[in-house]
């Protein structure tokens, strides 16, 4: 056990297997104090609790709690249930989830909101019920999962919204906490779990490699991705009083690899001194100027 986050109390959603236990067991071995979390009791796999048992094996403290995030109430519980167990929370990782795909127009209004409020409310009411307490302490940090395919994916339509929300509300909390010694950072992994490396995931983004809808280079990422274990060093990391200065940012983590987003750049613009575009100019312009890949740098 290190002490690089000693007597700091962390909620991660998400966290009964995968990328999000990986999480809770990296942010425990660094000292941290944990609270798991995921829907409710598993019997196939792992859940909240197995998660908290891993960690009170090495020798950390946790706290598993099952309960649905999307709620506002049940996130208002786990808030809650953490400060009398805890005293306090210092580290909230929006990690939880859901997927229902399908084709636009086959997706039911149920699934649509099922994915929205796991992903996008679920980041929302967790934040909304902690940041209080963090404003109060004068310290913070929330780090909220986005995915690469916020781009946009085929077949997933509820999922590729919610991720690109997540942008935009860890952009504008970033701005609404950072005041307050709160921190709001956003994190794009890809790694190896047994929802994304099933057969039937595989075989599509084969497909869409094939279509040209993925580049080689995001194929093979998403193809070849190494074990959750290389998304939790960065965001310990941003979890530390030397990354205070680091807010409102997107990071990109896969393998070895750490990078920074910087999607709002706008690029290949025209300009028009005098007067409105003409349909005829931009038939011109459009294709070969404004949609033309970006060279500079």
């Amino acid at each position: 056990m290190n002490d690089t986050l000693k007597d700091r109390v962390a909620i991660i959603t998400g966290s009964g297997q995968g990328i999000g236990r990986a999480i809770a067991l990296a942010m425990a071995r660094e000292g941290a104090k944990v609270v798991t979390n995921n829907r409710w009791p598993s019997t196939s796999g792992g859940d909240a609790e197995s998660t908290a048992k891993e960690i009170r094996e090495i020798g950390g403290q946790a706290l598993p709690f099952f309960g649905d995030v999307s709620s506002f109430t049940k996130a208002e519980e786990l808030i809650k249930r953490t400060v009398n167990e805890f005293g306090r929370v210092d580290i909230l990782v929006n990690n939880a989830g859901a997927v229902a795909a399908s084709p636009v127009w086959d997706m039911s209004e149920k699934d649509w909101n099922t994915v929205l409020d796991s992903h996008l409310k679920g980041a929302f009411n967790c934040t909304r019920h902690s940041c209080t307490l963090m404003i109060r302490q004068g310290w913070g940090r929330v780090l909220n999962v986005t995915s690469v395919h916020r781009f946009g994916i085929q077949g997933h339509c509820s999922y590729s919204a919610a991720k690109a929300g997540i942008i935009g509300l860890t952009r504008a909390m970033a701005m609404d906490l950072g005041e307050y010694g709160i921190t709001c950072n956003a994190y794009s992994p890809i790694a190896a779990t047994r929802q994304n490396m099933s057969e039937g995931v595989r075989v599509r983004r084969r497909r869409m490699f094939e279509a040209g809808l993925m580049n080689r280079k995001r194929y093979e990422e998403l193809t070849t991705a190494s074990s959750p274990e290389v998304i939790p060093p960065l965001l310990v990391y941003l979890c530390t009083d030397e990354a205070a200065s680091i807010n409102g940012k997107v990071f990109h983590i896969a393998d070895g690899e750490i990078a920074v987003s910087t999607e709002t750049e706008a690029m290949n613009a025209i300009h028009k001194a005098e007067g409105l575009w003409t349909i005829e100019e931009l038939i011109e312009l459009i294709p070969t100027v404004v949609l033309m890949p970006n060279t500079e740098g």
